[in-house]
């Protein structure tokens, strides 16, 4: 695999042409980017995105029927997540934002807890001790501002890691996109922010949210090598994402990549209906460049993947499902006292009043 000059990536003019390695069809057409990953890699990232795909359509399942609360669907961003997810290690920290469920529970949170993340259940976010990752953030682009401190922090450890975030399109537009990679590009400090830009901000498309002709480009202010690359090819966006993890876990600074990709289904199943600001030209166009089928396809010519394989495989992620669930709905109900302890450390004596007030309807 070739290596990325991130010296001229800090001069990105957004005249360059995205990353591509896997064309539509799954034929490679840059071989020089081509990553270096075994058979055996190449299978286990593919697995990963039907994970992904399987899990994201069972979990809109789950909330139709009430039994899952809050879900961002990930439909489509197989590619961006799966694949950029891949490229870091263990020790990486991340801190991603509700979309980016997927990559936190293969970075080590038990889906089971994920579930009741969404469902609101205080356990869904006792962490195991061992996951570096903080809890999904909610306000829009907040995970931008936690990364560069966390990045500060594993650069003052002298540790040879780096901590990554994830934003949308939207998240661009916040302040704190700015704050966050400003200040990593300041302190040199290791990190990887990556945008995931499918097109909209909920409802809003991108070329309303700015008149940056990319968001790549809007790196360049910090001082950061910024990367456009084919966020519906996994292998473009797991190249990018690992020379750019490696060259910040080396002390060379942060990294912006964006990620041209898109969200099939709604921005969350809260009320958002895309039919009313998509057409079905649009996306027919992105299911055309489906990052499942593209991979796919890539693996069956290479003699790497069978549907006898996907089929099996397809099973083990509905077990692993029904597993979660189950332990998810044998959860104890969360009560009103329990919430009210978990506001603070030393409860002031107003909420101390509520917390008895409260054990003592819960006792009867």
């Amino acid at each position: 695999m070739k290596k990325l000059d991130f010296e001229s990536l800090k001069y990105y003019t957004g005249d360059e042409k995205p990353f591509q390695v896997l064309s539509q069809d799954g034929e490679v057409v840059d071989k020089d980017l081509m990553p270096d990953l075994t058979d055996e890699q190449l299978v286990d990232l593919f697995k990963e995105m039907i994970w992904s795909r399987v899990v994201g359509d069972r979990s809109t399942k789950l909330n139709r029927q009430g039994r899952l609360g809050f879900i961002a669907p990930t439909q489509g961003q197989e590619a961006s997540e799966m694949a950029s997810n891949y490229a870091m290690e263990k020790d990486d920290f991340l801190a991603g934002a509700y979309r980016d469920i997927p990559q936190l529970v293969k970075h080590g949170l038990p889906l089971a807890q994920a579930f009741m993340w969404s469902k609101g259940h205080y356990n869904g976010t006792k962490f195991p001790e061992e996951l570096k990752a903080l809890p999904p953030q909610i306000i829009i682009g907040a995970q931008y501002a936690q990364t560069a401190g966390i990045a500060l922090g594993l650069k003052k450890k002298g540790t040879k890691n780096v901590a990554y975030s994830y934003t949308g399109d939207g998240g661009t537009s916040q302040g704190d996109f700015y704050e966050g990679i400003n200040f990593a590009g300041a302190f040199h400090a290791p990190a990887v922010f990556i945008v995931q830009n499918n097109g909209y901000g909920i409802s809003v498309p991108r070329a309303k949210q700015t008149a940056a002709p990319t968001l790549a480009q809007k790196g360049v202010a910090a001082g950061l090598p910024c990367f456009q690359v084919d966020g519906m090819d996994a292998l473009a966006v797991y190249a990018t994402v690992k020379q750019a993890r490696d060259y910040a876990a080396e002390g060379n600074g942060p990294v912006l990549i964006e990620t041209l990709t898109y969200r099939y289904g709604a921005h969350t199943l809260s009320g958002d209906d895309p039919s009313r600001y998509r057409s079905s030209d649009e996306e027919a166009e992105w299911h055309a460049k489906d990052p499942i089928e593209r991979m796919r396809n890539f693996l069956t010519k290479k003699g790497l993947w069978t549907e006898e394989q996907e089929n099996a495989y397809v099973d083990e992620v509905n077990a692993e499902v029904d597993a979660a669930v189950k332990e998810l709905e044998s959860q104890p109900a969360q009560t009103v006292s329990e919430m009210l302890k978990f506001e603070f450390v030393d409860a002031p004596a107003t909420i101390q009043k509520q917390i008895k007030k409260y054990e003592e309807k819960e006792a009867k």
